[in-house]
């Protein structure tokens, strides 16, 4: 099969119809149109094989999870996804591989309302980039930098579990059953907040999505804004999977520094603490929990009731 009839066969109908499309998948670059008012939000990321995901895994997961992470990006800036470029680097022609890739992303692209729009293919090791881009009104999208005193923390979610699901894939953990199979799907399947980013704008000061480890990501934010922040240890979200695997203590560590999350972790000030719980109250939110606030100086810190303890060190991809 040559280049030009496997993304006519795999990608060229990826997600729904959307008018603002001039022009898609099948010529050098596509046409899109940018709705007045509004500020394009584009991100970029890429997966490697053996790196970010274990060699033998699901062609459907990967498909998932190589437009989730980018669709994460976007709901941390509170932008409503609208396009995506694929770029995949393939080894060999594997037609069951692409076809059960293209039906995992264009799962969550037809979910997401975001139309695959072109790319590239290209002979070499496993490797998946995704550009994804969105729309959002201007002057209004959330930004690492804007946390202040006082501020209250929030994380969606149950930070650790993709972690502990990776582990658990690679056998670097044991476990079976239910719990078992709820920390894999959150690795497998991870599940990008768009739409409760979008209702962030207005509300949340500070905003980025968990990649690399809650507590480093959270530094993000702190380093952005120039401020501080402490994390209080017992109000840290563990699903219940997560601590019957590890307990309390372990589970802590893997939801401060484990990454791959992809959840939002935000600020709010005070007066907006309001209109955030009218929303989480309305049934269109996810889990969300309040784990500490901004302070004055730098950094991170994490308290217990035994006292300050050590931040754990989330993901480096030049340090691992």
């Amino acid at each position: 099969m040559g280049e030009f009839e496997l993304i006519e066969r795999y990608f060229a109908a990826i997600g729904p119809s959307r008018s603002d499309v001039i022009l898609g998948v099948g010529d050098d670059a596509a046409l899109l149109s940018v709705p007045a008012g509004y500020e394009l939000a584009a991100c970029t990321d890429t997966l490697v094989a053996g790196r970010h995901f274990p060699l033998e895994f699901d062609a459907a997961d990967i498909g998932w999870r190589s437009l989730a992470v980018n669709l994460s990006d976007l709901a941390a800036m509170g932008a409503q996804p609208a396009w995506a470029l694929l770029s995949l680097t393939l080894p060999n022609v594997d037609e069951d591989w692409l076809e059960s890739f293209a039906t995992g992303f264009s799962a969550l692209a037809l979910s997401a309302g975001i139309r695959l729009v072109g790319g590239d293919t290209t002979r070499g090791p496993l490797t998946i980039t995704v550009q994804a881009m969105g729309t959002v009104p201007a002057g209004t999208a959330l930004r690492r930098s804007g946390a202040a005193l006082g501020d209250l923390v929030y994380v969606t979610g149950w930070p650790g579990d993709a972690s502990a699901g990776l582990a658990l894939i690679e056998g670097r953990l044991a476990g079976q059953g239910a719990n078992r199979s709820a920390l894999e799907t959150q690795f497998r399947r991870p599940e990008a907040r768009w739409e409760f980013g979008g209702r962030l704008r207005g509300i949340a000061s500070a905003c980025i999505d968990i990649s690399d480890g809650l507590a480093q990501d959270l530094g993000q934010i702190t380093e952005s804004s120039r401020v501080g922040a402490v994390i209080r240890a017992a109000e840290l979200p563990l699903s219940r999977a997560l601590y019957a695997l590890l307990g309390e203590g372990r589970a802590r560590e893997a939801a401060l520094g484990g990454g791959d999350d992809y959840e939002l972790l935000f600020t709010v000030p005070p007066s907006a603490r309001t209109e955030l719980l009218r929303i989480l109250a309305s049934g269109r939110a996810p889990a969300c929990h309040c784990i500490g606030e901004i302070t004055k100086g730098r950094g991170v810190r994490v308290i217990a009731e035994s006292g300050e303890i050590k931040v754990p060190r989330g993901w480096n991809h030049f340090l691992e």
